[in-house]
C-alpha cells in the first residue's frame, strides 16, 4: 500500500455490503455482456476480513451465492472499494443496486487476487449412485 493512501474503512465497506445481501436485481453489478436469462440472484453472504500482510495489511472478500452473473463479483468488490476509500456513502450502495444501471456502480476490480475457493453440492455429483453407474 502506498504511504499516502489512507487506509480503506473496512466497517464502511461492512456497512454497504449489508445492502447487497438477499435476493436483488444484480443488474447494476453485471456486465454488458453478459448472457444470464435473469439478473436476479441470492447473495446469501458477503464478508470482509482484514489480516495482516507483507504489503501492512490485507483485506480479503468471501461471497456466497448459489450463481453469479458476469463480473458480478468484481463489480461488488469495486464498488465497496470506493467506499471503504470515502468516496462514496454506506447508503449509495442500496441506490446503485436500485438504480438497476451498470453506470451507477464503482469501478469493476481487477481480476489479480480474485480466487474461486470451493464449490458445494447439496450432493456430490462426483460420488452419487448415478454417476457411479454411469461411469461403469
Amino acid at each position: 500500500m502506498n504511504a499516502h493512501l489512507r487506509p480503506l474503512d473496512v466497517a464502511a465497506m461492512r456497512a454497504g455490503a449489508a445492502h447487497l445481501l438477499g435476493q436483488h436485481d444484480f443488474t447494476t453489478f453485471r456486465a454488458s455482456i453478459c448472457q444470464a436469462r435473469t439478473p436476479v440472484r441470492t447473495l446469501d453472504s458477503l464478508e470482509i476480513d482484514e489480516h495482516p500482510s507483507a504489503a501492512g495489511r490485507e483485506i480479503t472478500f468471501r461471497l456466497r451465492a448459489r450463481s453469479f452473473l458476469h463480473n458480478q463479483v468484481r463489480s461488488i468488490v469495486g464498488t465497496l472499494e470506493r467506499v471503504g476509500a470515502g468516496a462514496w456513502p454506506p447508503e449509495r450502495v442500496a441506490t446503485a443496486l436500485a438504480a438497476r444501471d451498470r453506470s451507477a456502480c464503482g469501478p469493476t476490480a481487477p481480476p489479480e487476487g480474485l480466487t474461486l475457493m470451493a464449490v458445494r453440492y447439496p450432493t456430490d455429483p462426483f460420488t452419487s449412485a448415478s454417476a457411479l453407474t454411469t461411469r461403469s
